[in-house]
């Protein structure tokens, strides 16, 4: 089993990169493979809705890391995104990323994702709600911590002194383990993921 970290900051070993590692340590405690994937810190494009995606899986535009990541993405069993918080939302390089990686990507059903946001003092808990809503529109399952993942800090070691933080990234750590395991195991004993019904769209402008 493998989990795919992925570093939405442009800054690859700052504090988002800290709160990453410490989840890291406990996956692999418990036996689960990981990687740590940075988004970079060059432009990322935003998706435009064109649609091309859809013939081929991957996005039409290949010169930024999206498609990398949604090559990772196929041998990975769950997944965490961290950002860091720019004006109490996600950074724009990883909102663009992530648009593209879910809109692009049409396998992540039912496989467990989890957030965690990084902040000197703010905008936490909005940037932590926003990257969740990528998760529940797609069918997978929230790993959830003792609190809200977050950790607070303007440099690592901040970070590393926010005690609490750093425990909360432990239990995410060992809560997606436990998932991931319960998930295989439930696959081992012949339980299928839930069939779907056909989408229904319902236009409110009638």
């Amino acid at each position: 089993m493998k989990v795919l970290l992925i570093n939405g900051s442009p800054n690859e070993k700052g504090c988002t990169y800290t709160a990453l590692c410490e989840v890291e340590k406990a996956l692999q405690a418990e036996g689960i493979e990981t990687e740590i994937f940075h988004i970079g810190e060059g432009v990322i494009r935003g998706c435009i809705g064109c649609g091309g995606c859809k013939m081929i899986g991957r996005c039409v535009f290949n010169e930024d890391t999206v498609n990398r990541g949604l090559d990772k993405a196929e041998t990975a069993d769950g997944y965490i995104f961290g950002s860091p918080v720019h004006f109490a939302g996600a950074s724009g390089a990883l909102t663009c990323f992530m648009d593209r990686f879910f809109y692009a990507g049409k396998n992540n059903a039912y496989k467990p994702a989890a957030a965690i946001a990084s902040a000197r003092r703010g905008g936490t808990t909005a940037t932590f709600d926003q990257l969740n809503k990528y998760f529940t529109i797609r069918n997978m399952p929230v790993v959830s911590s003792q609190y809200w993942n977050m950790v607070h800090g303007s440099k690592p070691e901040d970070v590393q002194k926010d005690l609490e933080g750093m425990q909360i990234m432990r239990t995410l750590g060992r809560n997606m383990a436990w998932m991931l395991k319960c998930i295989e195991a439930g696959k081992n004993a012949g339980i299928e993921v839930p069939q779907g019904e056909a989408p229904v769209r319902t236009n409110f402008i009638r």
